[in-house]
């Protein structure tokens, strides 16, 4: 539940770019965005699939004596937010190409620490969940993209909500409140159905700016796509816990 931000990346400010909005640039670079953001989402999901399915890989991650997390399976587990980290911090000073990897990179070790909901849910409810996530994410993303009204506030205020969700799943790591896990969920899907819209005004004004072709546009096309990613992946996480089935 860990994000990236482009607030503090506008290329005005960081690379000196500003240019006149051309929609040709604007659809270009949003096209950019959605691919990358489509390879990262096939790259879990197949590495999830692969080792939800194979009890040899799981066992690499958990020892099933203990039932606790091998070194490998903490490594998998923490690795995906230090890349996060990396991508947001190292952008100026990371290749295009370089970046690329290390989201390649975080995309595959995301999927592997995803693996774990197979054993957990039906794959029937997974696919189900899967699909709606796919529905309301397209339909905010339209409606992000298309409304005339200023959602920095919006913004604004869901990041606070974030910070209190990601407080409050702490605090339930040691309560183990069902009911709590049940708020926690709602509220997740409020914020990041209502982050997906922000994102992808934001991620539209920012395309405004770029240039198709230069390296600047392709680096702040991994971070749109990083920053929708991450919104998609924790929207089915939520749904995932409120409508999944149980094995």
């Amino acid at each position: 539940m860990f994000r990236s931000s482009l607030s503090n990346l506008a290329p005005e400010q960081q690379f000196h770019q500003a240019v006149v909005a051309n929609p040709d640039d604007v659809r270009a670079f949003l096209a950019k965005v959605f691919t990358y953001m489509t390879m990262a989402l096939a790259i879990s999901g197949g590495i999830a699939y692969w080792f939800g399915h194979d009890m040899s890989l799981i066992g690499r991650l958990v020892n099933f004596q203990t039932g606790g997390m091998t070194i490998l399976g903490w490594v998998v587990m923490l690795a995906p937010l230090a890349l996060v980290f990396v991508m947001g911090g190292m952008v100026n000073r990371l290749s295009a190409s370089a970046l690329l990897a290390v989201f390649v990179a975080y995309s595959a070790l995301t999927g592997a620490s995803l693996s774990f909901i197979f054993l957990a849910y039906t794959g029937t409810s997974i696919a189900m969940v899967f699909g709606i996530t796919a529905a309301v994410f397209g339909l905010m993303a339209v409606a992000g993209y298309t409304t005339k009204t200023d959602l920095t506030k919006l913004g604004s205020i869901l990041f606070i909500g974030l910070i209190g969700i990601v407080i409050a799943m702490l605090v339930n790591m040691f309560l183990k409140s069902d009911a709590m896990g049940y708020v926690i969920s709602v509220i997740s899907v409020v914020i990041f159905t209502g982050l997906t819209a922000y994102d992808m005004q934001r991620l539209k004004n920012l395309g405004s700016t770029m240039i198709s072709g230069t390296e600047v546009a392709s680096k702040m096309a991994l971070m749109g796509a990083l920053s929708l990613y991450l919104d998609f992946l924790n929207l089915f996480l939520a749904l995932l816990r409120l409508f999944g089935n149980r094995k």
